[in-house]
């Protein structure tokens, strides 16, 4: 199918629910078949990317290749990513795919520069802090990353772990708390840099939408202006 979007998901598999519910809630569809073609992948045996950097555990790049293939060769076009962490092993990704990626990183450091925000704070895993994929970004901007300190980030991970293991109340408690922290020391607005983080801050998200730039929602809305281009279509994004 022209236009199909291959979705390398199960990082984790409610990350991937979230980023389907936003292709289907973002487009302008009035019926079925007007929505975003999508084929997705939520096999959730890929090694833990965090425990791949942090702590030596099993990368995840050879089940993530192998996942990638299966969607070309199931006809997809385009992949998207819906795990921040996982984009460290992007570039190795891109070298052996044969079609179109979209990069989660990228399309969320676009909305950066055009939110005109100048303190960003910043709320994702462990490793993705470690591996400074958004904090080289804000900075070649000239823009100030502000993220939690080291008790804070340990809640924050504590936080997206409870949402994986179920537990999202208490996830929204312990995400909440790191969010006003962050704003309390001056950001402007907060990269949710995670894509479990988005679920977990959902209500607050729907309550003040500018304080926050959803790297999922950003992934969703360069998938369709992708697919808008491939179709030869415009005004398939809602606009927000």
């Amino acid at each position: 199918m022209k236009g199909l979007i291959g979705v390398l998901g199960g990082m984790g598999p409610a990350a991937t629910v979230d980023l389907f519910n936003k292709f289907v809630t973002y487009a302008t569809a009035t019926c079925d078949q007007e929505h975003i073609p999508l084929i997705i992948s939520s096999i959730p045996d890929i090694p833990d990317r965090t425990e791949a950097l942090m702590h030596d555990g099993p990368s995840p790049l050879p089940v993530m290749r192998d996942y990638l293939h299966k969607l070309e060769d199931a006809g997809a076009e385009c992949i998207v990513i819906p795990c921040n962490t996982a984009h460290y092993w992007f570039q190795e990704l891109r070298e052996v795919c044969h079609i179109d990626m979209l990069s989660i990183v990228d399309t969320t450091m676009n909305e950066v520069k055009v939110s005109g925000k100048i303190r960003i704070g910043l709320l994702s895993t462990n490793a993705t802090l470690y591996m400074g994929l958004y904090q080289k970004g804000i900075e070649s901007l000239g823009l100030s990353c502000i993220c939690p300190g080291t008790a804070g980030q340990m809640k924050v991970m504590e936080s997206i772990y409870s949402l994986k293991a179920g537990n999202l109340q208490y996830a929204q408690k312990l995400m909440l708390e790191q969010a006003g922290g962050l704003f309390s020391r001056g950001a402007d607005i907060i990269i949710l840099g995670c894509t479990e983080i988005p679920i977990i801050l959902a209500e607050a998200i729907k309550k003040e939408p500018y304080k926050y730039i959803d790297s999922t929602a950003s992934l969703v809305r360069a998938g369709i202006r992708w697919y808008e281009n491939r179709m030869g279509e415009t005004h398939l994004l809602i606009q927000q």
